[in-house]
């Protein structure tokens, strides 16, 4: 007999496994329900005429997932969700954060209007933000829609209205806060879309 094959009588695996194995009773109804049961029939064993075993209940312990809440700077007052990607820090750098609250000021908004989720600190996923902070307009920088698990794609400085929030993709703040041509000109496309969206 090889030993991947070792058939137990079933009072030793019943010993074995006491503190988990339940037999319930019959008719009895369960009193709470702490644990799923799953029903398991061991094989015949050797040397009892090739019989199975009683079924024997196994408790299983429910997994409840806990929402994910993520973590916000601003009081969301416009519903205005704000996702960016900065590794290494817990929301946005202080630099970019200026861009952010001068290119807000710019639209007649301010920090407690909208909230910011940095995708670094916690992945976001759409359906979950939508649930915590129901955004009218979500803005995305550096983060691009299928990121957030977006069923629609759109390129970017293009307003993409979809299920009731207005979507806006572009690059990241640390790309678009330079001095250089090139982040002038995203800067320009940026508040051609900030107007059409906000004004």
């Amino acid at each position: 007999m090889s030993l991947t094959n070792i058939k137990l009588p079933g009072f030793v695996i019943a010993d074995l496994y006491r503190n988990s194995l339940i037999q319930p009773e019959e008719g009895a109804l369960p009193q709470q329900e702490t644990a799923k049961t799953k029903t398991v029939t061991p094989p015949p064993m050797e040397g009892d005429g090739g019989e199975p075993a009683e079924p024997v209940a196994i408790a299983q312990p429910i997994q409840q997932t806990e929402p994910v809440v993520y973590k916000t700077l601003g009081n969301n007052k416009q519903q205005i969700s704000v996702v960016v990607n900065c590794p290494n820090d817990v929301y946005v750098p202080e630099a970019d954060l200026q861009f952010l609250t001068k290119m807000l000021g710019a639209c007649k908004l301010n920090m407690a209007d909208v909230a910011i989720v940095n995708y670094a600190s916690a992945p976001v996923a759409i359906d979950r933000l939508k649930t915590q902070l129901q955004p009218k307009f979500l803005l995305l920088f550096g983060v691009e829609p299928g990121d957030i698990q977006l069923p629609i794609s759109f390129p970017p400085f293009k307003e993409q209205p979809y299920a009731g929030t207005t979507y806006l993709f572009t690059p990241p703040l640390s790309q678009l806060n330079q001095e250089t041509e090139e982040a002038k000109l995203l800067k320009r496309k940026l508040w051609d879309c900030l107007k059409r969206m906000f004004f």
